[in-house]
């Protein structure tokens, strides 16, 4: 048999008389490759040039087998090879527990009418050109498959579609160039480093009972496999490792991967002082807020030192929702890959950090953030050059066993979607693990995507350790019951092949134990008396300063004229460029300045000041409501050109960024990004202040109490468009109520403006306080029909000086303090709405507006002293637009009695309470508004 393919079976499909039409095509393909359609010609492409040798011998003649029998024979093996490649996985030792269930149909002799005979006449590079030297024929080549895609390691790799990425595969895995040799001093580090793993878990399980740890014991191998991800990417020049977690194992990853000291993990078992057990130098523990969290979420961050190289590794903060650490881990990798001392794009190194994402099995599938992370793991604004995924696979959720938490065969099923490879293995072999590691990385490095391993294998007790599993999943259990540990099993293995003796084995795990009690015995006793106070820091709860953050007129002329001067060449819309040129010598002139305008001034003197910013959202660059343009396009060429990014002297770099259609992820992204580079100005915008509902979880469980959690400071910016102008539900409301609910303890400012000079100066006093304790993120709800609204734009003088005020006084009222007595507080797009009906009516002397215009913290002493200032007041109001369940009036309704005259009543002005956030009618909103803007202004 002459007959050579290369490394896929492209003739799957072929049988009989079809094969000699198919070697026409492919004479014809080697003559002109265009010549055969497209769908044939990527077939021959992966033949490659082995077909081409074989077919073209000396003399130009093409071989022709001996017969049609030998034909038929090559290609059933040809089919043979490549079944096993795609379908081994289904035949493969993966699950530790029950090794019954394996499809083996498609990968035997028989299936494809073939015998040993006829596959020892079949040269080996027929069927598997990067075989080993050992390997002498055609069925030596089938058995050596079998062996490589049906052992303890399984790959799942049909949907990676490019190429190059599956001919590397093949050849990793055929060639075994991926699985490491381990030495018998490798292998007896590889048994105590389980031995770690598994007599932590039983120390604490026997020392703590009862305690919840959430234990890894049923992936003990987890461990190891992240110390080999770690050093084998460290090796490979990654000076940032981020990790993202849930419970399952972490208490175990953190001692032995972060190095948290065993001592004071026993301590917060203990509920003892556990601050002062933080060992000196390097570790970082970023755990301690001040109200805290329980164990199984805290983080750690730890720099190791080998040598001269320095690798950061970060456990991130996780609470029970369990997959969104995901994007925050994401956005923790982008920044520290990223340098952003230059203008323009912040320059990237994806091989400078890592992500690795550890999942449950019954999470991945079932929580949309995970689909939401790999749609943004290949985009370019949040790109990381790939994450490791590994799936923590106990085979159940909770009490719910996989046929029931899913619709695939595998946990790992969602990734195929996104063309990421996956390798299954089973958790019972520790070097089966190692070697996943080891390829997960390589590929990452190489060809800059995602990988997922599959870690198979157990859960030894219930959901935590006080959940008796037996009740609801009885059948598993007693498999688990009756199954060795990951430690025993391979203790075994080194005793059976005289690596170690069973003696030493044993010693090894004695004197793990030993260690563990003599470190228990160093924790301080029990603290009786906990503080119960748990105050904010005093840094925490100072007010933000009010230094001044007007730009000087001449500097902010310049700017203006630096952001209007793009190149000769570049043809941007003439529309756009009408609209875009009516902003010169405004501030010369003391003009008009509307809120795109505004906001870009804004950003452009915050970069002069070497401040980086980072803006995404859904259509940000231009905005929702076409008002930003930040980026021009060049109409005829595509051309794009980013006026912020051309700033003279500026010495910070600028990203805005159109999001995909997600909130969840995007908003974990930025918030990680921000946490990892503290010195960014990091905004996020909703495309309508309503779509933050998506990202609730992020804003409760991060952005406004990560700080008292965990001492997790941010700094993110969240722009949400708000405001009623008969758009119906969900195109109304930011839901304000929600933010206001969620402020305590000076955890973020929430803002609602009412002018552009407003939003230029509390976007300056955000970024000046970015590096300092007191920073906190910053909730703006922006408006949508004030953009351009002239009551809402501001002088060009009110920017050249001044600061951001938390309250402002409607100017045209209260000119006679004597007569006042109404005050009427309103935030935001109402009051604007307010200022409209005002001028429109006449004696009005009466009455007096104050704007609040930041909510949180509340500006209590301004607003006493404002009120102070009117000593006839019958009534004080607070009037919005949105229903009264909603908006501020739920939390302002308190602090208005409080700082009210004694005399004087309170009461609301707005809506109904609703169910829903807004009427679905415009008519009906028109009405339902001016009625209220009437209650306002008129005397009962």
């Amino acid at each position: 048999m002459k007959m050579q393919t290369a490394q896929g079976n492209p003739w799957s499909h072929f049988s009989g008389p079809n094969l000699g039409y198919v070697m026409e095509l492919y004479e014809h393909y080697l003559e002109n490759p265009d010549s055969v359609d497209p769908e044939m010609k990527q077939m021959f492409e992966e033949w490659g040039a082995p077909v081409a040798d074989v077919l073209h011998e000396e003399g130009g003649q093409a071989a022709v087998p001996a017969s049609s029998n030998d034909l038929n024979v090559l290609f059933n093996a040809v089919k043979l090879a490549d079944s096993i490649r795609t379908y081994g996985h289904l035949a493969a030792d993966i699950n530790p527990l029950n090794d019954r269930n394996k499809d083996t149909y498609r990968i035997e002799l028989s299936t494809f009418n073939l015998t040993e005979e006829e596959l020892r006449k079949v040269p080996v590079q027929y069927l598997c050109p990067d075989a080993p030297a050992h390997i002498k024929d055609g069925f030596d080549a089938i058995q050596h498959l079998k062996k490589v895609y049906t052992d303890k390691l399984a790959f799942e790799l049909a949907q990676v579609h490019d190429l190059e990425e599956r001919k590397w595969f093949r050849k990793q895995i055929e060639s075994t160039n991926y699985y490491p040799t381990f030495s018998n001093e490798q292998k007896v580090q590889l048994l105590k480093r389980l031995t770690e793993v598994e007599g932590f878990e039983k120390f604490i399980h026997k020392t703590f009972v009862g305690q919840k740890r959430f234990s890894i014991e049923g992936l003990d191998a987890m461990v190891p496999l992240l110390d080999e991800l770690v050093s084998h990417s460290a090796e490979r020049g990654a000076k940032t490792i981020n990790i993202g977690m849930a419970h399952r194992g972490r208490l175990n990853v953190l001692a032995h991967t972060l190095g948290k000291p065993y001592e004071m993990i026993f301590a917060e078992f203990q509920h003892a002082p556990s601050k002062n057990l933080l060992p000196e130098g390097s570790m970082k523990m970023t755990t301690y807020g001040w109200t805290g969290d329980v164990k199984y979420h805290l983080g750690a961050d730890h720099s190791f030192k080998d040598d001269a190289d320095v690798t950061r590794v970060t456990l991130a903060n996780n609470p029970s929702h369990l997959e969104v650490v995901s994007p925050i881990v994401t956005g923790y990798t982008r920044a520290a890959q990223e340098k952003r001392t230059k203008p323009g794009h912040p320059e990237q190194n994806t091989e400078s950090a890592l992500a690795i994402l550890i999942h449950g099995d019954a999470a991945f599938p079932g929580q949309g953030i995970v689909s939401e992370t790999f749609n943004m793991s290949r985009i370019p604004g949040y790109q990381t050059g790939g994450s490791i995924h590994i799936i923590a696979n106990n085979m159940i959720g909770f009490t719910t066993e996989s046929y029931d938490s899913r619709s695939t065969r595998y946990a790992s099923d969602l990734a195929k979607g996104f063309e990421v490879p996956i390798v299954h293995v089973n958790a019972d072999d520790p070097e089966a693990c190692i070697a996943a590691a080891v390829m997960a990385v390589d590929y990452r490095n190489r060809f800059g995507k995602d990988f997922v391993i599959d870690l198979i294998g157990y859960r030894r007790f219930g959901h935590n350790e006080m959940d008796e599993p037996m009740t609801t999943n009885p059948m598993m259990y007693q498999m688990v019951h009756q199954h060795p540990t990951a430690r025993e099993i391979y203790a075994e293995k080194l005793v059976n092949r005289g690596v170690v003796s069973k003696d030493e084995a044993n010693k090894l795990y004695e004197d793990n134990e030993k260690k563990l009690k003599d470190l228990y015995e160093t924790v301080p006793k029990k603290d009786e008396n906990p503080d119960i106070i748990m105050n904010p820091p005093k840094f925490v709860e100072k007010e933000l300063p009010t230094s001044e953050t007007g730009v000087e007129v001449d500097v902010l002329s310049r700017i203006n004229s630096e952001l209007l001067n793009w190149p000769e060449d570049l043809n941007v819309f003439k529309k756009l460029e009408r609209i875009l040129k009516r902003r010169e010598g405004v501030i010369e002139k003391d003009g008009q300045v509307d809120w795109g305008h505004a906001e870009t001034l804004a950003f452009a003197s915050i970069l002069k000041n070497g401040t980086p910013i980072r803006l995404t959202g859904q259509d940000s660059q231009r905005g929702t409501f076409a008002h930003r343009n930040l980026v021009l396009h060049d109409e005829k060429s595509g051309t794009e050109y980013v006026p912020l990014n051309n700033l003279e002297g500026s010495n910070a770099s600028f990203t805005v960024i159109n999001s995909p259609l997600t909130e969840t992820a995007v908003v974990g992204f930025e918030y990680g990004y921000n946490v990892f580079s503290p010195e960014t100005l990091v905004l996020w915008e909703a495309q309508f202040g309503d779509f933050a509902n998506m990202a609730q979880v992020m804003f409760d469980q991060f952005v406004s109490s990560g700080r008292a959690k965990w001492g997790q400071k941010s700094g993110l910016v969240m722009l949400l468009p708000h405001g009623y102008e008969g758009q119906g539900p969900e195109h109304s409301s930011g839901r304000l109520e929600r933010f206001l609910q969620n402020a305590a303890e000076n955890n973020w400012t929430v803002a609602n403006l009412s002018s552009t000079a407003q939003y230029f100066h509390i976007l300056r006093r955000q970024a000046s306080i970015l590096q300092k304790e007191e920073v906190r993120p910053l909730v703006i709800m922006t408006p949508k029909s004030l953009l351009r609204h002239p009551l809402a734009a501001s002088k060009a003088s009110e920017l050249t000086s001044g600061t951001f005020k938390a309250v402002v006084e409607e100017p045209r009222l209260g000119s006679n303090p004597e007569k006042v007595e109404r005050i009427v507080l309103c935030s935001g797009k109402v009051a604007i709405d307010l200022a409209e009906q005002i001028s429109k009516t006449e004696a009005l002397d009466w009455l007096h507006v104050l704007r609040v215009e930041e909510l949180y913290p509340f500006p209590k002493e301004e607003i006493k002293e404002f009120l102070a200032r009117y000593p006839h007041v019958k009534e004080v109001v607070w009037l919005q637009e949105e229903p009264q369940n909603f908006g501020a009036w739920t939390y302002i309704d308190a602090r208005l009695r409080d700082v009210a005259p004694e005399e004087a009543s309170v009461r609301y002005i707005g809506r109904r309470r609703r169910s829903s956030p807004s009427e679905g009618d415009a008519i009906v909103h028109k009405k339902e508004q001016a009625r209220i803007l009437k209650a306002a202004i008129t005397k009962e």
